[in-house]
């Protein structure tokens, strides 16, 4: 398409310029004729005076000889006999044939002969009812043709000039209206591959841009049906924990035997499978971070609709619930589904791991090159946040899965930014959640994680 518009327009340009210059050329050329011939006519003319006063020979050798023209061997006179069979008067340098100056003195006017290396111009002066002289003014070629190239080369620039721009123009015209239409072909092609975080900018012409807006919003149901999906695998095989459990115990109880000792055998075998079921939903998880500059979210709109819906259960539960930095829209590149089951992971950890009446708050810190999301509780806190972050990495270990904690882990570095924990101001866990907004990862900004020393799962 680009390269369409390009030759479309250079094809018209090109059309209208040879339209305009051509014959813009020929009048310049003409105009430049005229006047070489007007000049000339005009010096021949003041010659009329001097045949009227006299035609001796000595002094029109004389006029023809002071006269700029007659100098430079351009000036001639051509005086017919007085008398029949007398001499007639040829003074100066003559060029035109003698058909040509008998032809000018029957017609009476002016006439224009083409000579050797120019033009002559006869002009025809009456010396009485039957004589008729006639004044020879050689014109040059190049007096004819003066300026003319150089108004041919002017109007060739200037042409030449509304190609190339008209050429630029349509390039810019159609670099806009590909450019788009190239972003959302490759997007489309990213997420038919499973790069789920394929977004395009809702840039462009209106209707690439309703294409924009229609593709973005397809692939935002694209990856919440799937983290809907991923989420309720995890959530159903959490929910089975719970009965395993009172079998484990029941199995501990039976005794030993044959039979009990195949019942706790079979026991474990479930809770490894439940764990590997929940592994698996885990680390199937595709792409769905953000990854175009159209995409992302607003994380302080998020954090305001989540902590609606917890501070219902938190009221309930007597626990007092404090939220700052969602003032302002804080965009960060992340997709909202990611935002949401994160800030939920970590909400719910408050909920499950502290006890009734713990105070909690989540502060928004908006950056120039990260947005931090801080969330604080009053609690007991974690003996070791490391073994809290190796179960978020996946290790599994003294019965968690570390889910919650690896869904903000996989949030955070999808950005280039991390998950750090420390002591928060309320006396119990603050985890810190650095999201980088140039892709350059967590700075100096994000040690105060360092010192933390508790987490929960």
């Amino acid at each position: 398409m680009r390269w369409a518009l390009v030759k479309v327009s250079l094809a018209v340009t090109a059309m209208v310029v040879f339209a305009f210059a051509v014959p813009l050329g020929l009048v310049v050329k003409e105009m430049a004729r005229d006047r070489a011939f007007s000049n000339a006519e005009r010096r021949a003319a003041g010659f009329a005076p001097v045949l009227a006063i006299t035609t001796d020979r000595e002094q029109l050798d004389k006029a023809v000889a002071t006269s700029e023209d007659g100098a430079a061997g351009r000036l001639a006179i051509h005086v017919p006999a007085a008398e029949p069979g007398g001499t007639a008067l040829e003074i100066g340098t003559g060029r035109a044939d003698p058909a040509e100056l008998a032809a000018t003195r029957s017609l009476g006017r002016a006439s224009i002969a083409e000579v050797p290396g120019g033009f002559a111009l006869l002009q025809p002066t009456a010396l009485s009812s039957a004589q008729v002289a006639v004044v020879e003014l050689f014109v040059p070629e190049g007096e004819v043709s003066n300026g003319v190239a150089t108004a041919w080369l002017v109007l060739a620039g200037v042409g030449l000039a509304l190609i190339v721009g008209s050429v630029a123009v349509a390039d810019r015209l159609g670099v806009r209206m590909v450019r788009p239409a190239q972003r959302l072909a490759g997007a489309a092609h990213d997420l038919g591959e499973g790069r789920l975080g394929a977004r395009v900018p809702e840039e462009g012409p209106p209707e690439l841009k309703s294409a924009a807006v229609a593709f973005n919003s397809m692939a935002d149901q694209v990856v919440q049906l799937l983290a809907n999906e991923r989420e309720l695998a995890a959530d159903l095989s959490h929910r089975l924990r719970t009965p395993l459990t009172v079998l484990r115990l029941n199995a501990a109880s039976l005794g030993s035997g044959p039979a009990a000792e195949q019942t706790r055998a079979a026991v474990e075998q479930l809770e490894r499978e439940v764990d590997i079921i929940i592994r698996t939903a885990r680390e199937a998880k595709p792409q769905t971070q953000a990854t175009g500059p159209g995409a992302g979210c607003d994380a302080a709109e998020v954090v305001r609709e989540r902590m609606e819906f917890w501070s219902a259960l938190a009221e309930d539960e007597g626990r007092r619930v404090r939220v700052a930095g969602v003032e302002r829209p804080v965009r960060i590149p992340v997709a909202r589904p990611e935002l949401v089951a994160a800030l939920d992971a970590l909400l719910g950890n408050v909920f499950r791991h502290t006890p009734e009446g713990t105070a909690f708050s989540l502060d928004v810190h908006n950056g120039e090159d990260a947005v931090i999301l801080l969330v604080s509780d009053a609690g007991p806190g974690i003996a070791d946040p490391a073994a809290a972050l190796a179960r978020g990495a996946g290790s599994g270990r003294d019965g968690s899965t570390g889910l919650g904690l690896d869904i903000v882990r996989r949030m955070a570095e999808s950005t280039g930014g991390d998950v750090r924990i420390g002591h928060s101001v309320l006396g119990g866990t603050e985890v810190r959640i650095w999201i980088s907004l140039d892709g350059r990862g967590a700075g100096t900004g994000g040690g105060g994680g360092r010192r933390g020393r508790r987490r929960k799962a």
